[in-house]
């Protein structure tokens, strides 16, 4: 176990089949000249030490001079994505003794020592190394093999229901004996502490890039904005112009604004002071400015620092339509702070809203926040990602298939999905929680082998949770396919044609140059079949199925009628692709110029 020569590789995300694994991956001609090779043990150095399996590359990424890791090695390694580590053959002993602390404080776990041997066995780590029960879920099948089953059934019989439930437990090392970079072998001593130890490192949100599916484009463009001004401001200085100040995060609630915020504060190690609107609001005269005031100054002493504006909205309304003139007077000291005399340097203000329309315009200029960046409902491979970041530490059937369930939660953002994998989990926990004797102090092996998440586990799961996006109005999942409508076969053909062709064959609608149908209208007497065709298409082209009665958009005030409908195609568009179907009509838009005198929609 000879050290080699050390070499310097860019950093760059784990995908998400190797998130808190342990591994490492690099590419062969890289590993050969560090005298090492898959399996081995390589020490990463950036700001701090680590250790870390080494794992070929994936073949695009073959000679390419970089490095995938996950979040939790870039922070044990004191690293960021884009910066650059010393990689080299380590030299390690047998861990004798290991002594560890889970990381969430008020957190208590009990299990015992042999368990934790046989499920972090051949394991590399360092004092002060922060590991996840995620690396038993699955090891990367491509280089460990026959390993996976004895994974998953260790995983099953580890930490109880507490694992289970939580999906995924973070494990400090306290402590290792001998010091140094070791590994956890047969013969190593576990102890588990019942309570999280306090770190000396400043603490930051424990939310990395990895563990925010569906956000690619947007993460590339947050980090441009944020990570780049406070890690390397010089690069601004020699072009001669200022770094951005502030970035505005939009979009409906649920699709990860919040968690994105974190995981930038994470990732570039600064400061991060979160606000929550309300919060500083005080009905002393004052008092709501100078929150403000001490909150801009803590951030400036802490430099490099991010202050997070959740909620902005309750804040920063639109001063001439406020009434208050406490609101008045935030929303002038926010201003200042943003973009006043005093000059403010190494602090980005992140703001998140899921109503942009509703912040005070003076706010949206450049210079206070320079871009507005919006967050959507995630597409197929957005879900994808996002179940698999839910499921990590789930021990699932082989009947479940993440590919279906992402397929068919069109309209789901990442708040849906995660509630969708928790039901599920909570269905399975049901399902045995009758032969569980909860006086007991531990659960036996026998059961805890038995709790595992199934297929209908996720079809009731299902079942049971909507896109959050479209509560507010009528949402139905029609179970109607074309075999329930009797005749009509000319009707169903042109409606396959016009609704279910262009969403399935939209890459040979593009090729062709062919412009789908905006809006298809039924007519015909009562009970001809026009809802049940309305239901049978949306069902058939996998779409959200918005019912809108006529009659239910009118209002007596002048306005409120074109807001709901402005409303219902806004949230329609949100959680696209959907029908939306206009029953009665005629109670909305009669013909114009009929003299009856009111304004119609």
């Amino acid at each position: 176990m000879t050290e080699g020569e050390p070499i310097r590789l860019k950093v760059s995300e784990a995908n998400q089949g190797d998130v808190g694994k342990g591994i490492v991956r690099i590419g062969e001609d890289f590993l050969a000249s560090i005298d090492a090779r898959p399996l081995d043990v390589v020490e990463l150095v950036g700001s701090r030490p680590t250790a870390a399996l080494a794992v070929s590359a994936y073949s695009q990424d073959q000679g390419l001079d970089m490095i995938r890791m996950d979040g939790l090695i870039r922070s044990n390694a004191g690293t960021s994505i884009g910066q650059y580590v010393e990689v080299k053959k380590a030299s390690w002993s047998e861990a004798k003794h290991v002594t560890l602390a889970p990381v969430t404080q008020g957190m208590q776990i009990f299990a015992p020592g042999d368990v934790l041997t046989r499920v972090f066995n051949g394991r590399p780590l360092i004092k002060g190394d922060v590991i996840s029960t995620t690396s038993v879920r699955k090891p990367p099948s491509d280089s460990i093999g026959g390993r996976e089953t004895m994974f998953e059934e260790l995983f099953r019989g580890f930490l109880g229901a507490q694992a289970f439930g939580l999906g995924e437990i973070k494990l400090r090392v306290i402590s290792t004996s001998p010091a140094g970079i070791v590994k956890i072998t047969e013969g190593t001593d576990i102890e588990l502490l019942p309570q999280a130890v306090e770190s000396p490192e400043r603490s930051v949100p424990s939310v990395v890039y990895e563990d925010i599916g569906g956000l690619k484009p947007v993460i590339t463009k947050v980090r441009e904005m944020i990570e780049l001004p406070l890690k390397h401001p010089e690069l601004f200085d020699r072009l001669g112009i200022d770094p951005p100040k502030g970035v505005l995060l939009h979009g409906p609630p649920g699709t990860g604004k919040t968690m994105l915020a974190k995981a930038v504060a994470n990732e570039s190690d600064a400061y991060f002071i979160s606000i929550n609107g309300p919060e500083i609001m005080s009905k002393y005269y004052g008092e709501s400015e100078k929150a403000l005031r001490d909150l801009f100054e803590e951030a400036q002493k802490n430099a490099p620092a991010i202050i997070f504006l959740d909620e902005l909205d309750s804040i920063a309304p639109k001063r001439g339509e406020v009434t208050g003139e406490v609101e008045r007077r935030v929303v002038a000291q926010l201003l200042s702070l943003m973009d006043g005399l005093k000059e403010r340097k190494n602090v980005i203000v992140i703001g998140s809203t899921n109503r942009p329309e509703a912040l005070d315009m003076a706010l949206r200029r450049p210079g206070r926040f320079d871009r507005e960046i919006e967050l959507g409902v995630p597409d197929h491979e957005g879900r994808m990602e996002i179940f698999q970041i839910h499921s990590r530490g789930m021990p699932l059937a082989e009947d479940v298939v993440l590919e279906d369930y992402a397929g068919r939660t069109y309209g789901f953002v990442g708040a849906d999905i995660s509630a969708v994998s928790r039901e599920a989990a909570m269905n399975a926990l049901r399902r045995i929680l009758p032969q569980i004797d909860l006086d007991e102090p531990t659960i036996p092996k026998e059961i805890l082998d038995r709790l595992v998440v199934q297929k209908d586990d996720f079809e009731a799961a299902l079942r049971e949770v909507s896109p959050s996006a479209m509560r507010e109005i009528l949402v139905e999942v029609p179970n109607v396919s074309w075999q329930d409508i009797g005749g009509l076969e000319d009707v169903k053909q042109l409606l396959v044609e016009a609704v279910e062709w262009p969403l399935r064959y939209a890459e040979s609608f593009r090729r062709l140059g062919i412009d789908a149908p905006k809006g298809i209208l039924l007519y015909g007497p009562p009970g001809t079949g026009k809802t049940m065709l309305a239901k049978a298409v949306a069902n058939e082209s996998e779409s959200n199925f918005i019912t809108v009665k006529g009659s239910a958009l009118l209002s007596k005030w002048y306005g409120e009628s074109e807001k709901r409908v402005e409303e219902i195609f806004r949230k329609a568009r949100q959680v696209s692709p959907s029908i939306i179907f206009l029953d009665e009509l005629d109670a909305l838009v009669p013909v114009r110029g009929g003299g009856a005198g009111e304004p119609h929609v």
